[in-house]
């Protein structure tokens, strides 16, 4: 069984903005517990052949990709399927099984977290 934690999603109700799960880099320190939920996403995307699964299913026309259609990364099958595993065990995919075939998506949170924890902070006025 998996001890892995889940990043923490807030979804935008009516154009609210999205809650990232850590203020952005260049706002302040992070607290530990912010540490550790940037870096489990970090470290999901650290692997090359993770990173391109994961672009490979955010920007696959409808913003949802079939494990048929990614799976042309370089290693096997097997291979791809544990990776995929990790970017969802790090709460950065959500997969939907359809007949034999398992369906990928990232969640349009989950982008805007991560654009929010990269971003810039304000300047103060």
């Amino acid at each position: 069984m998996s001890n892995a934690q889940v990043l923490p999603l807030i979804e935008p109700a009516d154009g609210q903005a999205v809650v990232p799960c850590c203020p952005p880099l260049t706002e302040r320190p992070f607290s530990a517990q912010e540490a550790e939920v940037a870096a489990r996403m970090f470290k999901a995307l650290g692997d090359p052949v993770r990173l391109r699964l994961f672009s490979a299913v955010a920007s696959h026309e409808g913003g949802e990709a079939c494990v048929c259609d990614i799976s042309d990364v370089g290693v096997s099958q097997p291979t791809v399927s544990h990776h995929l595993k990790k970017l969802k065990e790090a709460g950065l995919l959500s997969s939907e099984r359809r007949g034999t075939w398992v369906y990928y998506r990232v969640e349009p949170s989950v982008l805007a977290a991560m654009g929010q924890l990269l971003a810039v902070a304000p300047a103060a006025a």
